[in-house]
């Protein structure tokens, strides 16, 4: 994975979700919160980040901050990606596929959010298995990991960019 540092960027954050968690013990009940966050700056680079906290707004923070220590750069070719990709986290898969030009973000829920903070504007995605919002969320950020475009397969093959298309 291409791990980015979130020094000059301008990232915005999106929440996916707040679980309330309950821990049951001899005195009581006791409540907590977890919180799911994608931050991205809309121009290919995306992370996600859980937080886990004792009120709503500091696991907001938490998962915030978890997310910028997760970015990623992926490559987006006229808004849309350079191939469709598959995979699998835990029990959710995901599908997602490029789109042509005014097609729009054709995602559900999680899948949604990180296409959006991506920077990603036409996209096909299907989400299939489970759809617990942290295992669809890892396994879109897993597949758009996995995108490579024609100058990164030229770099890593050591060829010209011509005999990438060309064979």
């Amino acid at each position: 994975m291409n791990k980015i540092k979130p020094t000059d960027i301008e990232l915005k954050d999106k929440l996916i979700g707040i679980n309330r968690v309950t821990k049951v013990t001899k005195g009581g009940r006791h409540f907590s919160f977890s919180a799911i966050v994608v931050v991205g700056d809309e121009n290919g680079v995306v992370g996600h980040g859980l937080g886990k906290a004792k009120e709503v707004t500091e696991a907001i923070a938490k998962a915030i901050d978890n997310a910028k220590k997760n970015l990623i750069r992926i490559p987006v070719i006229n808004e849309t990606l350079p191939h469709s990709v598959t995979a699998k986290y835990s029990g959710a898969s995901v599908f997602i596929k490029p789109a042509s030009a005014g097609t729009g973000v054709i995602a559900g829920g999680a899948m949604r959010a990180v296409m959006e903070s991506a920077g990603i504007k036409n996209v096909l995605a299907k989400s299939q298995g489970s759809s617990n919002a942290h295992n669809v969320v890892k396994a879109t950020i897993k597949a758009l990991s996995e995108l490579r475009d024609a100058n990164m397969v030229a770099r890593r093959r050591g060829i010209s960019l011509e005999k990438v298309f060309n064979g």
